[in-house]
C-alpha cells in the first residue's frame, strides 16, 4: 500500500474532526479560555482526559524507569539558568525561519509555504527570517532590572545540567539512563492538527549515557528504537500505523548525529509520534566549557575518566495521546444499534469500570453504590443508573470504559453480578467477593 493509499484508508476510518467533537462532549479535551474565544492552540484537560493522560505517563514510566535497574527518574524545574540555553545552542540554533504576509498579516513557517504568495489571501510574503521559538519573561521585581530567563523547550537539559549529581549521589554504572516528564513550551509558528502540535505540552524523555564507543552507540540506538516501536504496539498502536524513519544529514538537530522518527499514520498522513537520537557528547561538553564543571564520569574498570555519550528516546505525551484516542476510535453496531466506541488497551483507559444497577428499585441502587464504592478503592469507577441498560452501556463505550458491572434480580439473591466486556459485549457472572481480582488480572498493572 503507497503512502496515499494508506493516508486515504486511514481518513475512511477516522476524521480528526469525529474525534475532536467526541473529546469536547465527553469532557476529555476542552480549547482552553473558550468562553473568552480561546488561545491559540492551547489545550485544557476535562475529567477524561486527565485520566487518560496520567495513564499514559504511568505506562511510560513504569516500563522506562520503574521495571528497570538501569534508568532514574528526576524532576527538574522548568525554570533553568539562563546560561543553560546558551551552552545548549538553543539560544543560537532552537529557530525556523518564518515569512510574514504582507496583505493579511499572517505568519508562516517558511518551509510550509509553497511559493512567493500567501497561501490564505495570495498576497506577497516577505522574505524568510530566523525566529526563536523559546519563550522569554523575566525574574525580579522590576521588568526592566530583572534577569531574562526562558520558558523551557525541552526537559532533556536539566538532566545534564544535574549530571555530576546524580552520578556522585547514586553510585551509578554505566551504561544508565536518567528519566523524567514535564512540561516544555515552544512558540511555535504554526500550529495544527488538534493537539498533535501545541505551544504547551507535556515530554517524556530519558537520557541514556553510555561509554563514548561507536559499537556502543549502534547498540542501544537500535536497541531504543525497537523498545520504544514495542511500546507503542502494546499499549494500542497498529503496527501498520507505525513505521521507522531516519532523519536525513540535513534535517538532523544541531546536537545529534543520527535521529529515527517513529512516526505515525494521523488521517491527515504520516508525522512525527517520537523521536530517537544520538546526542553524543555534545550537551555534557557544552555544559562543562560554559560552567568550568569537569563532567565527567570516572570509569572503575577502564580506570579513567570519559565524558559519556548520549541515546535520548522523547515522546510528547499529547501527542501519544492523539495516537492513542485515534486508534482506539472505532464505530460498530450492537443489537441493530450503531455505537461509537474507544477500544482502549486497558491500561489506559480512564474509566476502567462502571458500575449499573439494572432497575432503581428492589435494593439495587444501594447494591450497586456498595460495589462501586469497593471498586473504586482499586480502579477508577463510574457509576450510572440513568436510562435504560443498553444506553447507560453506549455512554461508557463511548469513552473506552472496558468492563461493566450490573447488578440485576439475580445479584439481590446470592451475591453475584454480570461482568460485560465492551469490545464482544458479552457477559459473565462472577461473585461479587471475586471482582477485584478478576478485574485486576483483566486491566493488569493499572489496578494494582
Amino acid at each position: 500500500m503507497s503512502d496515499e493509499q494508506a493516508t486515504t484508508a486511514r481518513k475512511n476510518a477516522v476524521t480528526m474532526e469525529k474525534l475532536v467533537n467526541l473529546c469536547k462532549r465527553r469532557g476529555i479535551v476542552f480549547p482552553t479560555s473558550e468562553i473568552y474565544g480561546g488561545l491559540g492552540s492551547t489545550y485544557d484537560y476535562g475529567p477524561l482526559g486527565t485520566e487518560l493522560k496520567r495513564n499514559v505517563k504511568e505506562a511510560w514510566w513504569r516500563e522506562m524507569v520503574q521495571s528497570r535497574s538501569d534508568v532514574l527518574g528526576l524532576d527538574s524545574a522548568i525554570f533553568q539558568h539562563p546560561r543553560t540555553w546558551e551552552a545548549s545552542g538553543h539560544l543560537e540554533n532552537f529557530t525556523d525561519p518564518m515569512v510574514d504576509c504582507k496583505n493579511c498579516k499572517l505568519r508562516f513557517r517558511a518551509d510550509k509555504v509553497a511559493g512567493p504568495q500567501c497561501p490564505e489571501c495570495g498576497g506577497e510574503l516577505t522574505p524568510a527570517r530566523q525566529f526563536n521559538l523559546m519563550f522569554k519573561t523575566f525574574m525580579g521585581p522590576v521588568e526592566d532590572t530583572a534577569s531574562t530567563v526562558f520558558l523551557r523547550p525541552e526537559t532533556a537539559q536539566g538532566i545534564f545540567a544535574n549530571f555530576q549529581n546524580l552520578v556522585d549521589t547514586q553510585r551509578v554504572k554505566l551504561p544508565f539512563g536518567v528519566a523524567q516528564i514535564g512540561k516544555s513550551f515552544r512558540n511555535e509558528i504554526t500550529t495544527e492538527n488538534f493537539i498533535f502540535r501545541t505551544r504547551e505540552f507535556e515530554q517524556m524523555e530519558m537520557e541514556f549515557f553510555i561509554k563514548p564507543e561507536t559499537g556502543e552507540e549502534e547498540k542501544w540506538y537500535r536497541y531504543w528504537v525497537e523498545f520504544r516501536a514495542d511500546w507503542h504496539v502494546r499499549y494500542g498502536l497498529r503496527a501498520d500505523h507505525l513505521r521507522r524513519r531516519e532523519h536525513a544529514a540535513d534535517e538532523l538537530s544541531h546536537y545529534s548525529s543520527g535521529t529515527t522518527d517513529l512516526e505515525y499514520l494521523y488521517p491527515f498522513g504520516w508525522g512525527e509520534l517520537e523521536g530517537i537520537a544520538k546526542r553524543g557528547s555534545f550537551d555534557l561538553d557544552q555544559h562543562a566549557r560554559a560552567s568550568g564543571r569537569d563532567l565527567s564520569y570516572f570509569d572503575e574498570d577502564a580506570k579513567r575518566r570519559y565524558r559519556p555519550w548520549v541515546i535520548e528516546p522523547a515522546l510528547g505525551v499529547d501527542r501519544a495521546m492523539l495516537a492513542f484516542m485515534l486508534d482506539a476510535y472505532d464505530e460498530d453496531v450492537v443489537e441493530n444499534e450503531e455505537r461509537i466506541v474507544m477500544r482502549f488497551n486497558p491500561r489506559l483507559a480512564p474509566i476502567k469500570v462502571a458500575v449499573y444497577p439494572l432497575l432503581r428499585k428492589g435494593g439495587q441502587p444501594e447494591k450497586a453504590v456498595a460495589v462501586r464504592e469497593m471498586l473504586a478503592r482499586h480502579f477508577t469507577t463510574a457509576y450510572d443508573q440513568a436510562g435504560s441498560i443498553g444506553r447507560r452501556y453506549r455512554r461508557q463505550d463511548e469513552v473506552g470504559t472496558p468492563f461493566g458491572v450490573t447488578i440485576d434480580h439475580q445479584t439481590m439473591e446470592d451475591d453475584t453480578v454480570t461482568l460485560r466486556d465492551r469490545d464482544t459485549t458479552r457477559q459473565e457472572r462472577y461473585p461479587i467477593g471475586a471482582l477485584v481480582e478478576v478485574l485486576n488480572g483483566k486491566v493488569g498493572w493499572a489496578a494494582a
